[in-house]
């Protein structure tokens, strides 16, 4: 029922809050009566609280426990497997650069969180994923996965291009950790 009448209301709320918006500017209230001074408050609590929604909005939705519990499982099943008898490939050695490459700040807040590659970027629709509680909320244990399928099926066709992707993902995925939200990472052009 929510899923149904969620979006339909959320719009409708933004729809009023802009018309009061415009009336608010078009008519501002003089503050010679209760009537005004109410009109006023209400336009400023509205103002709050859409900005509230927004920026909450904005942050994003944590994945789901289920989902969550299921990769952190995988990652702790993988990491007690015995380290392959075949060298790195390719793809292995560039995360590996991308990570090298970082400020030595950031190599040491990487000290203790695990990088893993995955080939099921597709799945999740994704370069990259960050999972767990930040650096500065520590909820959960740390992972960050990149995914070779899609970063090679999108830029495996140039080898310098690939290489510069798997670096921003790589750093995209770092400031998850440092805390900063989606818009957040995407403001720093990463």
């Amino acid at each position: 029922m929510r899923e149904q009448l969620g979006p339909p209301l959320r719009a409708a709320a933004f729809a009023a809050f802009i018309t009061g918006l415009v009336l608010l500017f078009l008519n501002p209230p003089s503050l010679a009566g209760v009537g005004d001074l109410v009109a006023l408050l209400a336009g400023a609590l509205a103002i709050i609280l859409v900005t509230a929604w927004l920026t909450v909005t904005l942050i994003g939705r944590e994945m789901p426990e289920p989902e969550f519990r299921r990769l952190e499982d995988r990652s702790e099943e993988l990491a007690e497997l015995p380290a392959p008898d075949e060298p790195p490939s390719e793809f292995d050695e560039l995360v590996r650069q991308a990570l090298d490459d970082l400020p030595q700040e950031f190599q040491d807040v990487l000290a203790t969180t695990p990088v893993v590659i995955s080939s099921r970027g597709r799945e999740h629709g994704a370069y990259g994923h960050y999972m767990g509680g930040t650096i500065a909320r520590e909820i959960y244990p740390d992972r960050i996965v990149i995914y070779q399928d899609t970063l090679e099926r999108d830029f495996g066709h140039d080898h310098e291009l690939l290489r510069a992707q798997v670096e921003r993902t790589v750093r995209h995925e770092l400031a998850h950790h440092l805390g900063w939200s989606e818009g957040g990472v995407r403001g720093l052009g990463l």
